[in-house]
């Protein structure tokens, strides 16, 4: 069996903080202390964090490793008598496994437990549909008086998940909806910090791709890189899913092909991928990829760009599942592709 430590490290600091989009500074703090020690990071005023981590030679082109370093979760609308919150969903959350699920509530004078009400089976009234947003209430345990001194409009829930390692290679928790396209894109940046193959090389860990996708396409703005390869996660095959949409689960990384993805540089991602060993799969889009690849693409006249995601199955739910091939192959060919830009 393969040494996965590193990533199973990486993904354990990034998806222990907290990081719903549009409230990511736990987790962008968790990314500045990993990036330290290959550059001088920074946070954008939108809250990407970036990070040039090889300087580069003069005529080398200059190029971009994005995953966003958000998360789904909620945001709370109102306190209800009782000590119930309200809540709005914050990305596209599973309502479906929401009943029952412990959340944390994260307020101004620290965190606090909680739990997605529920209705017993014994008392629920035949088949129960997915909650529509505005029925779901988060249970504090606390009496409202308490609750309303505790709890705001505008706080923050994310959901609770611990990460674990599975058998045959999987990894499974919260979060992993795009920290584990972070932890590919800081495995593929200390291995050019130490190759330093010539390229100026810079690392965007950006803010609310969940939400207005914002902190991508401001940051591609900032760096302005000559190429940019954006990570993410896709779809990945499983029970009940269309196996046609999805990829497979330690195949590889799917190389997305779309309208706003640069097609020559998306051919020499796959030759390079075939002529190195790396595994890999297509993925083909009609469409927007509803990834950060299209706002980096539009970014200032338009910035070449590819996309890598990694097969993940139960996506927006605190059980996201991935095999970590997959996360060590992501890197290797986002490594490779940069030392390929090198020799242009």
């Amino acid at each position: 069996m393969k040494d996965h430590r590193e990533i199973i490290a990486l993904a354990q600091q990034l998806t222990g903080a907290m990081g719903v989009a549009g409230h990511e500074d736990q987790a962008a703090q968790a990314a500045m202390e990993l990036l330290r020690p290959l550059g001088e990071p920074r946070i954008s005023p939108v809250g990407s964090v970036i990070c040039t981590v090889c300087p580069g030679l003069p005529g080398k082109p200059h190029v971009m490793l994005e995953a966003h370093l958000d998360q789904v979760g909620m945001i709370v609308t109102r306190v209800e008598e009782g000590g119930f919150l309200r809540v709005a969903a914050v990305g596209g959350l599973d309502r479906r496994l929401l009943p029952s699920s412990p959340v944390t509530i994260h307020t101004e004078s620290g965190d606090f437990g909680g739990i997605v009400a529920s209705v017993p089976p014994h008392l629920s009234q035949g088949e129960e549909k997915p909650l529509k947003m505005e029925e779901v209430l988060v249970d504090t345990g606390f009496e409202t008086q308490r609750a309303r001194q505790l709890f705001a409009p505008g706080d923050y829930i994310s959901m609770d998940g611990p990460l674990s390692v599975l058998e045959n290679g999987r990894l499974r928790g919260r979060a992993l909806d795009d920290r584990i396209g972070c932890a590919a894109v800081l495995m593929a940046a200390r291995s050019l910090h130490a190759a330093e193959p010539g390229c100026r090389v810079t690392v965007v860990l950006a803010s609310m791709e969940e939400g207005s996708g914002v902190g991508a396409s401001t940051a591609a703005f900032d760096v302005a890189p000559d190429l940019a390869v954006a990570v993410d996660v896709s779809f990945a095959d499983g029970f009940g899913v269309p196996a046609w949409h999805c990829g497979k689960m330690g195949g590889g990384p799917m190389i997305g092909i779309a309208p706003v993805l640069d097609r020559k540089q998306t051919d020499r991602l796959r030759q390079l991928a075939a002529r190195e060993g790396i595994p890999f799969q297509l993925e083909a889009m009609g469409g927007r990829t509803g990834t950060d690849a299209e706002g980096i693409a539009s970014a200032r006249t338009g910035i070449p760009t590819v996309l890598l995601s990694i097969p993940l199955r139960n996506m927006h739910t605190p059980v996201e599942t991935i095999h970590l091939d997959d996360v060590e192959n992501t890197a290797r060919l986002m490594a490779a592709f940069v030392k390929e830009a090198a020799k242009e």
